[in-house]
């Protein structure tokens, strides 16, 4: 019998039956990984947005107290996904005998909304800013 150099079928099927455990494991790794990422990137979009609308609310001193203010993000900005903002400016604290023209502290609660594939997901940012009273801040008599 002539002694013959290879490999038999049955190590070629196991071989293959290895490899293909392996690249199934690998595969499943990369496909978490790149939902993490897309995860993250919607993220750190929504973050600069909120960033931005806060800057915008903090310079915008005719902002209604009291009251809910909101609106849709430009497509072009989210990158193409759905999302939006609802911002509150109130009263945080005021001097003790507040009066007309004194300054107060205001408080701005903005939260950002996005779809993340059927689930809206929320991220709250909240700043702060002097505010000076006006005569419809003080309430009679309080002076």
């Amino acid at each position: 019998m002539k002694s013959e150099r290879g490999f038999t079928l049955l190590e070629m099927i196991v071989a293959t039956v290895i490899l293909a455990v392996a690249v199934v494991g690998l595969m499943s790794g990369v496909s978490g990984a790149m939902r993490n990422a897309a995860r993250l990137t919607a993220y750190d979009r929504v973050a600069q947005l909120a960033r931005l609308r806060m800057n915008n609310l903090l310079l915008d001193y005719r902002l209604p107290r009291n009251s809910v203010v909101s609106g849709d993000f430009d497509p072009a900005q989210t990158g193409g996904m759905n999302a939006g903002w609802r911002a509150r400016a109130i009263l945080f604290e005021t001097p003790p005998s507040p009066g007309p023209g004194q300054t107060a502290l205001q408080r701005i609660e903005l939260e950002i909304w996005w779809m993340s594939g059927r689930e809206r997901r929320t991220f709250t940012l909240d700043a702060f800013r002097p505010y000076m009273l006006q005569p419809s801040d003080v309430a009679p008599g309080a002076q």
